[in-house]
């Protein structure tokens, strides 16, 4: 097994400049890898086509929707895609195959078969979101392929979508298969710039072929990033790269291709994120078999590239819960570890308009020492809390460190008798395929048990909110609990929140602050996180004046769910303003980093008639962002008014629009 970034010799007929990276081995075992697709249970519609042509002349196929182009290439018989954007490439000719553990490389050389396509427009409701319905509009490309040398067969998908394109790989037979690796890469445009991070580390701006080496000798180890990764284009189109659907596999990471300063090429974790649990260096999986959708969701523009983030959602498999009544997104507030904090906890939820209180690290001993979470630490009477809290309508979160985990039917079955309503998980280490099925097996059982999930740490989404929609939320990111820079919170909405839902804890007045007040209330609006930690760090205690707290009538009124979304302008790492429906109010919120900016911003989203605008404003700015006051004040404006909104350095605005 070749070390990450070691390069393989081009094969005969492979495009010069784009070759496949090395990576690891895959076994691939089938008792009849001549199945079709029909096999598979994949309905398909469209005329088939055959082709044996062995002169190199090349063969191509593109799926097309609203401007958005991904092509299939045969050239001198490799295997290669690329993707355009309104005649602009998005993606260049860029390499695809998978490896097999007898040498062979799937895609170097192969024969296509035929080539079907369809194009399908659907619209589905989901339980919540960032708009009421979602519109699934594709055209899709299938080629059925044949390895020259074994003749083993295998396919490739390929979707546009006016939001993106996306692909997959498709194991036929009935049989098993061991797979280690895929060959994919991505070939950007010259300047492009990709926002990189790992685990919580901050997003750092580079080349794609200057990717940071991270890792440890126990984790995987190289110029490695997490996905999602957002890439910013000549000419001002930007794009994101997401995975969605994965089961039975491993998370996906992209890295930089020695001597390829413009591509990125894919990586299949072996390691968790943070190097617990076995090394997984191949995964056995039960043919036929699809791999994850490799995403690429596409903006003109900055801003549409938020709008267009449904498209991770539009991959993953439906909803697969009859029930989902019990299913209630909402606003959180972490409570002290005291019987008295959680009852203090429950009042101020119902004063401020919250959904939940929950129970943090500790509630049953030291985390990392206490593998029993089946009973409260003595400091807290949990039936009384409950049922204090059930009399009030408030439902209660626990956390639980993965250590507690070994019996999770028999610990969800404990919390649902007891009254619990959802259970934050910590410190899970996404990455190898085993973890994938713990991490949905999880979600599975919660879902069992009628409990909302929120996973924490290094996870990252790949769509299964819309599968299991009890899982409500997951982390993921360098969170706010760290205190930031306003720089980073506004690269959030382009990269990591393109990918699903984020828990981002709001930290209201803290002293630690690297932002405004009103930078943080804006939050609430701009970024989707349908299970919304509020007042992080804090105690009910601190907002026992509210005069001396002009915003909190704005979380007290803000929703987490949403009937319909907006982004107004962005530009990731420099600002971005968000308008979101719920019912007849709107609810805007802008970000600027360290430097202050006005943005003016057309109200033509609003409706007919006169709406009553609540503005929550940066005052004078003080010598600390955090000093800077929120200044509340009110006008009436109609869609055909632009806001102008100013924000101090650091800063934000929040407004309610409502129907006068």
């Amino acid at each position: 097994m070749r070390a990450w970034g070691e390069r393989e010799q081009p094969a005969a007929g492979r495009t010069a400049g784009h070759p496949a990276p090395a990576s690891r081995r895959v076994v691939l075992k089938s008792a009849a890898v001549t199945a079709g697709l029909a096999a598979a249970g994949i309905a398909t519609t469209g005329p088939a086509r055959a082709a044996d042509d062995r002169t190199g002349r090349p063969e191509s196929v593109t799926a097309r929707m609203g401007g958005t182009s991904i092509t299939l290439s045969l050239v001198d018989n490799a295997l290669r895609w690329s993707a355009r954007r309104d005649a602009r490439t998005v993606i260049g000719t860029s390499a695809l195959g998978l490896r097999l553990g007898d040498g062979t490389v799937l895609g170097r050389d192969v024969q296509l078969i035929r080539g079907r396509h369809r194009t399908r427009r659907t619209t589905w409701t989901p339980v919540y979101g960032r708009n009421a319905t979602v519109t699934d509009h594709y055209q899709e490309q299938r080629w059925d392929l044949r390895d020259t040398a074994t003749g083993i067969r295998f396919g490739v998908h390929t979707r546009a979508y006016k939001t993106g394109v996306a692909l997959r790989y498709v194991f036929h037979g009935q049989g098993t298969a061991t797979i280690a690796d895929e060959l994919t890469t991505f070939v950007f445009p010259d300047g492009t710039t990709v926002y990189s991070a790992r685990d919580e580390n901050a997003y750092e701006p580079v080349a794609p072929g200057a990717i940071p080496v991270t890792g440890t000798s126990g984790t995987d180890n190289g110029p490695l990033t997490d996905l999602p990764l957002t890439a910013t284009l000549p000419g001002g189109l930007i794009a994101c790269v997401c995975e969605s659907s994965r089961v039975d596999y491993p998370r996906l990471m992209l890295g930089s291709v020695p001597g390829e300063p413009n591509a990125l090429s894919t990586f299949l974790m072996e390691h968790t994120a943070r190097g617990t649990g076995p090394v997984e260096t191949t995964t056995t999986v039960t043919t036929p078999f699809v791999t994850p959708w490799r995403a690429v969701v596409i903006g003109a523009g900055h801003a549409e590239l938020v709008d267009n983030a449904e498209l991770v959602l539009n991959l993953a498999p439906p909803n697969t819960l009859a029930d989902t009544s019990w299913i209630k997104p909402g606003k959180v507030f972490r409570c002290e570890l005291t019987t008295a904090a959680g009852l203090q906890g429950v009042d101020f939820a119902v004063a401020r308009g919250l959904q939940y209180i929950e129970y943090d690290a500790g509630w049953y001993g030291p985390e990392f020492s206490t593998p029993d979470a089946t009973e409260p630490i003595a400091a807290i009477d949990l039936p009384s809390v409950i049922s204090y809290a059930t009399s009030k309508g408030i439902g209660l979160f626990l956390y639980v460190n993965r250590l507690a985990l070994t019996e999770s039917d028999s610990l969800f079955a404990l919390y649902k008798s007891w009254g619990v309503q959802g259970i934050k998980l910590g410190f899970i280490n996404d990455g190898t395929r085993s973890m994938t099925d713990q991490i949905i097996d999880w979600a599975k059982v919660a879902a069992k048990y009628e409990l909302l999930i929120d996973m924490h740490d290094d996870v990252r989404p790949f769509g299964y909110e819309r599968t299991y929609p009890n899982w409500i939320s997951l982390e993921g990111v360098r969170g706010n609990e760290q205190f930031p820079t306003a720089t980073h919170n506004v690269t959030l909405p382009f990269t990591r929140n393109i990918g699903g839902p984020m828990d981002y804890t709001i930290c209201y007045g803290q002293s630690r602050d690297r932002t405004t007040n009103a930078h943080q209330m804006a939050m609430a609006a701009v970024y989707y996180q349908p299970l919304n930690f509020l007042f992080w760090y804090d105690k009910p205690s601190k907002y026992n004046n509210p005069a001396n707290w002009p915003g909190l009538p704005w979380f007290d009124a803000v929703p987490v769910t949403w009937d319909e979304s907006r982004t107004l302008a962005g530009s990731i790492g420099e600002y971005v303003a968000v308008a979101r429906r719920n019912g007849s109010a709107w609810y805007l919120g802008a970000m600027t980093n360290e430097t202050p900016r006005t943005l003016s911003l057309p109200l033509s989203f609003l409706g007919g008639g006169t709406y009553t605008a609540t503005v929550y404003a940066d005052g004078t700015p003080g010598a600390h962002p955090y000093q800077t006051p929120v200044v509340v004040g009110t006008r009436t404006v109609t869609s055909g008014d632009a806001l102008d909104v100013a924000m101090a350095p650091a800063g934000g605005q929040a407004v309610v629009l409502k129907p006068s």
